[in-house]
C-alpha cells in the first residue's frame, strides 16, 4: 500500500496577493483556480510534481462558522499562528536571498539546528508560516 500528500490547504486573505508570493516568487505554478461569488479557490504546486498541490482558499468559509469565530480564525491567520507548511529546496541561501529580496516577512534566517536540518520561515502575504528545510538535510 502506498499513501501519498494530494493536497494540502492553506488560507489566503487575498488571491492576487497569493499567487504572486506563490507564482511569481516561490516559481510555483498554477494548476487550477476557482471562484465562487466573492471567493478564489487557487491550487498551486512545484513544477514537475503533479501530485502534490497546495490549495490556497478563502478562510473560514464554512457556512456553520458563526460571525465571532470568523473574526476569530482571521484574527490567527494574520498573527500567524492558524497553520503552517514547510517546504524542501536544494538551494537553501539561493532561496532565502530570493524571498529576502522580493520583501517576504522574514521569521528566521537560514540556521543548522541542533535536530540536524538547515531550515529559515518566512510568513507569505496572509500570515501562514512557511518553513524551508534544505533538501540535503
Amino acid at each position: 500500500m502506498n499513501v501519498t500528500i494530494q493536497h494540502a490547504f492553506l488560507p489566503h486573505t487575498d488571491p492576487e496577493t497569493a499567487l504572486g508570493f506563490y507564482r511569481d516568487i516561490l516559481g510555483f505554478e498554477v494548476r487550477a483556480d476557482a471562484g465562487y461569488e466573492d471567493m478564489r479557490w487557487i491550487t498551486v504546486g512545484p513544477v514537475g510534481q503533479p501530485g502534490t498541490s497546495i490549495v490556497l482558499h478563502p478562510p473560514a468559509a464554512d457556512p456553520g462558522i458563526t460571525d465571532e469565530e470568523r473574526r476569530t480564525i482571521l484574527e490567527l491567520i494574520t498573527k500567524g499562528a492558524y497553520t503552517a507548511v514547510t517546504l524542501a529546496t536544494d538551494d537553501l541561501n539561493g532561496l532565502f536571498d530570493r524571498l529576502q529580496a522580493a520583501g517576504a516577512d522574514v521569521v528566521q534566517e537560514p540556521i543548522d539546528q541542533d535536530y540536524g536540518v538547515r531550515d529559515c520561515a518566512f510568513r507569505d502575504p496572509a500570515g501562514n508560516l512557511i518553513r524551508i528545510t534544505s533538501a540535503s538535510a
